[in-house]
């Protein structure tokens, strides 16, 4: 399965309790802080739900 780094670039203040959360499940904790996931599809549907605060890159 395919890798992808997942970094926080805009913050979390005034976001709804339920993206906080999910920033917390993906690991993201801090601005420009990176983690790295399996692109399995229950990730992918996290990535969705936050896509307007994250960058998202393969890797390969």
């Amino acid at each position: 399965m395919a890798t992808i780094k997942v970094t926080q670039v805009r913050s979390r203040i005034d976001r709804p309790e339920r993206q906080k959360r999910t920033l917390d499940a993906l690991g993201l904790r801090k601005m420009h802080q990176t983690v790295e996931h399996e692109a399995t599809p229950q990730i992918l549907g996290m990535v969705n739900r936050v896509s307007h605060l994250v960058k998202v890159e393969e890797v390969n």
